[in-house]
């Protein structure tokens, strides 16, 4: 895949990527990175040492560039296994001309998932997904309305649509798809594709297929606008 000279644009090729059966906006691209490159990622995420590793309910964690928080993070030079895939990224014009600086490892055995979020201000409005080892189902939710109370507002009733994210794909998401509706992924061991998955056609499965899951590492990709330089901490310019 080629990219535009600026960064600061969308690239023409990744446009052709974009999923028009959603809300703005999805870019989806199967087969981003090849088996020997996923194969070489997933042996850079298990090679890590043991306390790069967070362990929350329903999955495990690494965090490579910093902490990010309110009062900015900390932050710290990216492996050059990483840096190969936050600049090829970025290069798209993903971050509107900025560059990714973090990114945060996930570990999903099958049968494990992650509560409906939204991102949030942290980051450049932006988040972008290589997946490893297995496809998921992500769902997408509507808010919580604050002004309706009589219709209780749960998540079936909440529910948009899905995407299939398949293992060695790229997503991005931006606008209202990262800024307003909620994403999560169901704790299961299997998925069925249903119409109200959105990219099936750039993916090659059809509405009825069942697909095992195996464990999923995900690489999230993003940019953290506020960041505090170590050598400022140490008083140095």
């Amino acid at each position: 895949m080629t990219t535009m000279a600026n960064p600061c644009n969308i690239s023409a090729d990744l446009e052709k990527h974009i999923v028009k059966e959603a809300p703005p906006t999805i870019y989806y691209v199967p087969n981003f990175i090849t088996e020997a490159e996923e194969e070489h990622l997933l042996q850079q995420v298990y090679r890590a040492p043991k306390p790069k590793w967070t362990q929350l309910s329903g999955r495990r964690l690494q965090n490579w560039g910093g902490l990010p928080n309110p009062k900015g993070m900390l932050a710290e030079k990216l492996p050059d296994w990483l840096l190969k895939y936050t600049e090829k990224i970025s290069a798209f014009g993903a971050f509107a001309g900025k560059t990714a600086n973090h990114v945060l490892v996930n570990e999903y055995k099958p049968g494990e998932g992650i509560m409906p979020h939204v991102d949030g201000p942290l980051y450049h409005p932006t988040v972008t997904t290589i997946s490893l080892g297995s496809h998921t189902l992500l769902d997408f939710y509507k808010p919580v309305c604050q002004t309706q109370s009589e219709i209780p507002q749960t998540e079936e009733r909440r529910y948009m649509l899905s995407l299939l994210v398949q293992r060695r794909s790229l997503l991005i998401l931006q606008d209202d798809m990262y800024k307003l509706y909620l994403h999560g992924i169901q704790g299961v061991y299997e998925d069925i594709l249903s119409e109200h998955v959105m990219n099936l056609s750039s993916t090659g499965a059809q509405v009825g297929d069942t697909l095992p899951r195996s464990t999923r590492v995900s690489l999230t990709i993003r940019h953290v606008p506020k960041v505090i330089r170590a050598n400022l901490l140490l008083g140095k310019k």
